[in-house]
């Protein structure tokens, strides 16, 4: 996707037929260059004792609007026919998605009006509202956020801009990999595997087809929480499947129904095993990076940390690189994770 390929819908639309190249996660990069932030990749002695090897964490936690979701929608948004800005963007989030629309929305000077589920952290909300957007608020468990998007933006011409399945997007996320495996290779250090926090999929597909390109020895990893490891699944089963339930986890920034089918067609072919982690285990890697790390992290963007610190992954003689997705967490999430 260049940037003639510009955006003009003005609905949800699933990209069926689209697909996303190592060359558009390049584009990416070019365009986001001096606008996001390019997190460091960081070894910490204390983790490397701890899970029993070597550990280079991304703290995307550092990232313009608290979490990598910054550089997709930045991505989208500069590629949205300049003539149609005006008329604004709608996105659906539980709050990171939220806050890297709004945040981008604000540069280019764009309306934005995010659907938000009215269970989202208030520290996300509050946030969100704070970049200029206009926030609606949904029930998780019994409106369609995805209709209410329809309808604003048919009322309005608006486009949408969906949290993780669309080619820009995706492209925009791809750079965390790109800038990854350009830090470890500057280091010297060859990355066996990577492991990322995975909801929808956007992150996770555009790392993993960095990776596949940059560093082919490296073999990627979802993380996501039990009981909505719909991409592990889904994998597994080589067809798209779903979670039946749509809330219950304090690991709310990973809560997707299912995989998008973009995202899903490129780690099928580029990804290895997944994992999955419980809360008490996303809680404890809060405090863990909190404590040794020193690094804010929310229970969803610490899933693959948790998934490192459980023990459960044979980690003797391998050099691992782990993204660390997010760090909007509420605070009194936060005392409650310091104080287990």
């Amino acid at each position: 996707m260049t940037e003639t390929a510009a955006h003009t819908a003005t609905e949800p639309s699933s990209y069926k037929d689209a697909a996303v190249t190592f060359e558009d996660i390049l584009d990416a990069a070019n365009a986001i260059n001096g606008v996001a932030v390019k997190t460091p990749l960081l070894n910490n002695p204390a983790l490397d004792e701890r899970v029993g090897g070597r550990v280079f964490i991304k703290p995307e936690c550092l990232q313009r609007s608290g979490s990598f979701k910054f550089r997709g929608a930045y991505n989208c948004l500069r590629q949205i026919d300049p003539e149609i800005r005006s008329k604004g963007v709608v996105a659906c989030s539980s709050g990171n998605h939220a806050q890297g629309v709004a945040a981008s929305a604000q540069i280019f000077d764009m309306p934005a009006t995010i659907v938000m589920p009215a269970d989202a952290p208030e520290v996300k909300l509050t946030r969100t509202r704070a970049y200029g957007a206009t926030v609606i608020t949904y029930d998780r468990a019994n409106e369609d956020r995805d209709q209410i998007a329809s309808r604003i933006c048919s009322e309005t011409g608006a486009t949408f801009v969906h949290p993780y399945n669309d080619p820009a997007v995706i492209a925009g996320q791809g750079t965390t990999g790109l800038e990854m495996a350009a830090q470890a290779k500057e280091m010297g250090v060859q990355l066996d595997d990577v492991l990322a926090c995975t909801g929808g999929g956007g992150l996770s597909s555009g790392i993993a087809l960095a990776l596949a390109h940059m560093s082919p020895e490296t073999v990627f990893h979802t993380v996501e929480p039990e009981n909505f490891d719909d991409y592990k699944r889904s994998l597994e089963a080589g067809t798209l499947l779903s979670n039946e339930a749509k809330s219950g986890s304090v690991c709310d920034a990973l809560l997707s129904e299912s995989p998008g089918d973009i995202g899903f067609s490129i780690l099928r072919q580029y990804s290895g095993e997944g994992y999955t982690i419980s809360d008490d285990q996303a809680l404890d890697a809060v405090a863990f990076a909190f404590s040794e790390l020193k690094l804010v992290l929310e229970p969803g963007g610490a899933a693959a940390l948790a998934a490192l610190l459980s023990g459960e992954i044979d980690l003797k003689e391998k050099t691992v690189g782990v993204v660390l997705t997010g760090g909007n967490i509420d605070p009194k999430m936060l005392f409650s994770s310091l104080s287990r």
